[in-house]
C-alpha cells in the first residue's frame, strides 16, 4: 500500500509503505514464492520513493496489528531476513460476557462524578462535533474517521457512551460495534489526557460492557492495546485477557 488519500493531518506519507498481508499456500511452501512476492512488493514501493516500510499496520484500515509470530513463525524468519525488525508490540484481548455485572466500585465512582457535575449516556446530535474533535485531538486522524464511517453506515447511536465535564465539554468516549458493524468489537475507546486517574476510563469501558450485554453480546474483543501500558492494565482490570500478541515490523532504507 502507499497512501494516495490524505487521512486526516498526516497528508500522503510519500517516504511511507505498507505491507498489510500476504501469504502462501502451505503446500507450496519452501520454494522462495514468499520471498519473491515481498521483494516484488518492496521493489515497487522503492520505486515510488518509499523509503520506510510498516508490516502491518496500515491505517485507517488493517487485517491484523502486526505479525503473529506464533502462529506464523515462518513468516516472522522470511521478514527478518528481508531487514524487518520489531517496532512495537500490539495484543489482542477479549472477555466473556456472560453473567456480566458491573463492579459496584465502578457504579459508585461513576455516581460520584455524576455528582460532580460529569454527564454520561448516548451522545446528542449536538455533541457529535465535540466528539469528533476531542478523538482528533488526542488521538489523530483514524479514529474520527472511523466514528463517522460507523455512523454513516448506520450504526445506532446507542452503540457510543460519551463523557461531558461540568464545563459540557467532551472528555471521553467508548463504543462497541464501530468496525465492520460487529456488536462484539469493544472500541475506539479514549479519555482526554489531563481527565486520565479519576476513573473516567473506567466508568466509560464499564457503562459500554453493560450495553454490550444488554444487546445480547456474548463476549467483548478488541485487536490492539499495549499489553504494559494504562490502558492495558485497565483491561485486565475489567476482567479482559490477552488472545494473540502482534509485533508491527518495520523495514528502512536509506535513500
Amino acid at each position: 500500500m502507499r497512501r494516495r488519500v490524505a487521512v486526516g493531518g498526516d497528508g500522503l506519507e510519500p517516504e511511507q509503505g505498507w505491507i498489510p498481508f500476504f501469504f502462501v499456500d502451505p503446500a507450496v511452501r519452501r520454494a522462495g514464492l514468499g520471498r519473491r512476492l515481498l521483494t516484488g512488493v518492496l521493489d515497487w514501493l522503492a520505486g515510488h520513493g518509499r523509503t520506510r516500510v510498516d508490516f502491518a499496520s496500515y491505517t485507517p484500515h488493517y487485517f491484523l496489528p502486526g505479525l503473529d509470530r506464533d502462529a506464523y513463525p515462518e513468516a516472522a524468519r522470511l521478514l527478518t531476513g528481508l531487514g524487518f525488525a520489531p517496532r512495537l508490540e500490539a495484543v489482542a484481548m477479549d472477555r466473556g460476557l456472560v453473567g456480566y455485572r458491573m463492579p459496584e466500585a465502578v457504579r459508585q465512582r461513576a455516581a460520584a462524578l455524576a455528582a460532580e457535575g460529569y454527564r454520561f449516556g448516548t451522545p446528542r446530535d449536538d455533541d457529535l462535533v465535540g466528539l469528533l474533535r476531542l478523538a482528533e485531538a488526542e488521538f489523530g486522524p483514524d479514529w474520527p474517521q472511523t466514528i463517522r464511517h460507523a455512523l454513516d453506515t448506520g450504526a445506532p447511536l446507542d452503540r457510543i457512551v460519551s463523557a461531558h465535564d461540568p464545563a459540557g465539554e467532551a472528555v471521553g468516549w467508548a463504543m462497541h460495534g464501530a468496525y465492520e458493524g460487529l456488536a462484539e468489537r469493544f472500541g475506539p475507546f479514549g479519555v482526554r489526557a489531563d481527565q486520565r486517574g479519576t476513573g473516567l476510563g473506567k466508568v466509560l469501558l464499564h457503562l459500554t460492557l453493560e450495553r454490550m450485554r444488554a444487546a445480547d453480546a456474548h463476549g467483548a474483543w478488541f485487536l490492539w492495546t499495549g499489553e504494559g501500558s494504562p490502558a492495558g492494565h485497565l483491561y485486565r482490570s475489567a476482567g479482559f485477557a490477552t488472545t494473540r500478541r502482534f509485533q508491527v515490523l518495520r523495514r528502512e532504507v536509506r535513500p
